[in-house]
């Protein structure tokens, strides 16, 4: 599959923050912090600069992606949209034609402000694609496994989530398309799900288990003639793994408790560690606790990218803009209560205690950041009840219902209360963000630093928290607070983009026009 529409940049900054070279965009950026630090009542605060130098490779690799959960909503739905993309698709329904797009793609179908154009005073806005040399979705090669046997064909039509039409015109790409087998163990995911499991490694030595995924990825690669592979987590929610000290804790216990077969390994870390030892980028798109000390420690080891926790896409999204508006009003939430039904499997597996509660906790923890910012609302320790509810209505399919109400405190002890119900076509939403986060972890790839403490140019941490806007429980590297702010981490992925190119980060004061200049 060739690479040509892969994007090179359109963007060209001309100034001596930055060169371009064949191989590299070359940045300088001079990163301004402020420390501050309260002592009684007052607060001292000191700007810090560091200066870094920014490379980003500028030569777009073949890029491969194995999604574990290949043959789920979400898996079969991302294969079909980046086909019916490729080949151009259009279908009818009873509303008349439509054509493939990527609309829900930060990286596809998303701007933001560049710069303003001094002829016109017209702000001009650039694609996210358009400022870094970025891989095209239409250019993924992708396979994986998945503990069903069902071709992507058939797991399209089991998913109902795409309309006929098109289904029909899809068939013929995905039929001959089938998941590898994948790693099952029960204890792991609801009981509802052993019906689904025909697809399966045999046996229970865990190691065994790594070692035939490392060969399926290095195979997977040769055969495609790739430069890389990213693993990403699509499938089920599973319960959370304990930690427990001497098995999973750090990278060598970890390592041998897999080789012991030890029964708190979970799929999704034997999938990690395959990856790391791979050094392929991990992405995990479901809320269980895969990442459990041991695989940091692992990918620090190794030098190799992690990015989650779930997929942030409709009823979370909505919610990490609307607590952070009524926050930073000066308005105090003190309940959020949050009600989902939905028919699809990843419902089916919810209803089941264990795997809620993974649910659960991704879902309550987005709003703290937002909460500890002001205290002047909130008392130390103080927050909002927050009320969680998911339950499994098969008839409403992958269409879910998500019914929201926010209770606020308000001026003179008034109250305000927003009700909302959202519909969520739960994998039209998460397809898009699955996309991103290949794209944006590919080219994270390539960007590296370089500061007066490094020996030439370093990769960034192991953690891609940049990641976060599209993650619901976003994964940090270790002292880096977490950031669930919607606009926080739009702003960070933005200014990031800015500063390989060499710009300043953005800023809305508007100075140009209030002052003279």
């Amino acid at each position: 599959m060739s690479s040509s529409s892969s994007s090179s940049g359109s963007v060209h900054v001309t100034n001596d923050k930055v060169t371009y070279s064949d191989d590299y965009i070359t940045a300088s950026y001079d990163h301004v912090t402020t420390e501050a630090v309260r002592k009684g009542n007052k607060v001292h605060v000191q700007p810090k600069t560091t200066s870094f130098k920014l490379r980003t490779g500028r030569k777009v690799p073949k890029t491969g992606v194995m999604l574990i959960g290949l043959g789920g909503n979400n898996g079969s739905t991302v294969v079909a949209g980046i086909i019916a993309n490729r080949e151009k698709l259009s279908w009818h329904d009873k509303e008349g034609k439509h054509v493939a797009d990527y609309m829900g793609s930060l990286t596809q179908a998303s701007t933001f402000e560049m710069g303003v154009d001094p002829s016109t005073g017209e702000s001009v806005h650039v694609a996210f694609n358009e400022v870094l040399p970025m891989v095209h979705p239409n250019d993924l090669v992708i396979g994986g496994w998945d503990i069903s046997d069902k071709s992507l064909a058939d797991a399209m039509e089991r998913s109902k989530v795409l309309d006929f039409d098109l289904q029909r015109q899809l068939r013929p790409h995905m039929e001959n398309i089938k998941p590898l087998p994948s790693v099952y163990y029960p204890d792991f995911i609801a009981a509802n799900q052993g019906a689904r499991a025909t697809n399966v490694l045999p046996g229970n030595d865990k190691w065994a288990h790594v070692e035939q995924l490392r060969k399926d990825i290095r195979k997977f690669k040769k055969d495609n003639g790739l430069d890389k592979v990213i693993l990403q987590w699509t499938a089920n929610t599973e319960r959370y793994a304990d930690i427990i000290t001497g098995v999973n804790d750090t990278a060598d216990n970890l390592l041998q408790a897999i080789k012991d077969s030890h029964s708190e390994i979970s799929p999704s870390t034997i999938f990690a560690v395959a990856s790391i030892l791979e050094g392929c980028t991990y992405i995990n798109g479901s809320p269980q606790n895969t990442f459990v000390p041991g695989v940091l420690d692992l990918a620090e080891r190794e030098r190799v990218f992690l990015a989650g926790d779930d997929y942030k896409s409709g009823q979370t999204k909505f919610k990490s803009v609307l607590v952070d508006f009524l926050v930073s009003a000066g308005i105090k939430p003190t309940s959020i209560v949050s009600y989902n039904h939905l028919g699809n499997n990843d419902g089916k597996n919810l209803s089941a205690p264990k795997q809620f509660r993974s649910k659960e906790i991704s879902k309550s923890n987005v709003v703290d950041d937002m909460v500890a910012s002001n205290p002047i609302l909130y008392d130390e320790g103080e927050h909002p009840d927050h009320c969680v509810v998911i339950k499994y209505v098969p008839a409403v399919g992958d269409s879910k219902r998500a019914m929201d109400e926010y209770t606020s405190k308000i001026f003179m002890n008034g109250t305000n209360t927003i009700v909302c119900h959202n519909t969520c076509e739960d994998s039209l939403l998460a397809s898009p963000l699955i996309i991103d986060l290949v794209v944006l972890a590919e080219l994270f790839e390539r960007i590296q630093y370089q500061t007066d403490k490094t020996d030439g140019f370093e990769p960034f941490a192991s953690v891609l928290s940049q990641l976060g806007f599209l993650i619901k429980a976003p994964l940090t590297n270790r002292d880096e607070p977490v950031v669930n702010a919607l606009f926080k981490q739009r702003a960070l992925l933005e200014n990031t983009f800015r500063a390989c190119i060499g710009l300043p980060a953005q800023n809305h004061m508007s100075l140009q026009y209030t002052c003279k200049v």
